[in-house]
């Protein structure tokens, strides 16, 4: 069985050795840093599958250290922080993190949604399915090589981003409502997910529609939710 490695920052070394004991219980390698900048160090000379990024940090926050880290790498990234209000989950997600845990938090939901990212990382990163491609106009995916192209140009998606567009072009027609799309994607029963869900539909635009605000490809059916045409 292979072994993960998953990164924990946070300045509360309270919070990252509890995390690490939790961790390592489940058969995870583990790596903790105390701001952002160490966290990139780390991540540059270590194999990481995922992180597990605290957003108040000195040196370099979770914020910044999240966009720095999506210029190069789709690992997954769980976003812990004391603040529960929409807009700071909205800002977390929007740079580009795949989850959101706010403080205080029971270690199991922790695992639990660790153990969900990974899965989906994994599914995303060494799927063996046929070799079927989905051709809608320009934009291309290889389930094979999981892959998106926007008129033959690679897009690079984070999974909970392929896993979105995976669904709505393996079912271009059909109208999935927000919660339909969180569950389906997120495996977990929907709660408060359509700005989850907008923030993601609107990084998908950005990386495929040459003009987001005039989507080509994803559109968005009012009052019922999204799809992307046949």
């Amino acid at each position: 069985m292979a072994r993960f490695t998953v990164l924990v920052a946070d300045d509360d070394q309270e919070i990252r050795d509890g995390i690490e004991i939790y961790l390592k219980n489940e058969g995870y390698d583990v790596l903790k840093a105390a701001d952002g900048k160490e966290a990139l160090e780390l991540l540059g000379a270590n194999e990481v599958h995922l992180l597990v990024l605290d957003i108040m940090m000195p040196n370099m926050d979770g914020i910044t250290a999240t966009f720095k880290i999506r210029e190069e790498k789709n690992i997954p990234i769980i976003m812990l922080s004391a603040k529960a209000e929409d807009s700071d989950k909205i800002h977390g997600l929007s740079v580009g993190a795949d989850d959101y845990v706010t403080k205080p938090f029971h270690p199991m939901e922790l695992m639990a949604r660790v153990k969900s990212q990974l899965r989906r990382y994994v599914q995303f990163g060494t799927y063996e399915g046929s070799q079927k491609k989905i051709v809608i106009d320009g934009l291309a995916l290889d389930e094979e090589a999981k892959e998106i192209t926007v008129d033959g140009a690679g897009v690079k998606l984070t999974p909970i981003e392929f896993k979105i567009t995976e669904l709505l072009m393996k079912n271009a027609g059909r109208v999935f409502s927000i919660n339909e799309i969180y569950e389906r994607v997120w495996n977990e029963q929907a709660y408060n997910a359509e700005n989850i869900v907008a923030v993601h539909i609107r990084k998908i635009r950005e990386k495929i529609e040459a003009d987001p605000k005039n989507p080509r490809y994803v559109k968005v059916v009012w009052g019922i939710g999204y799809k992307i045409e046949k």
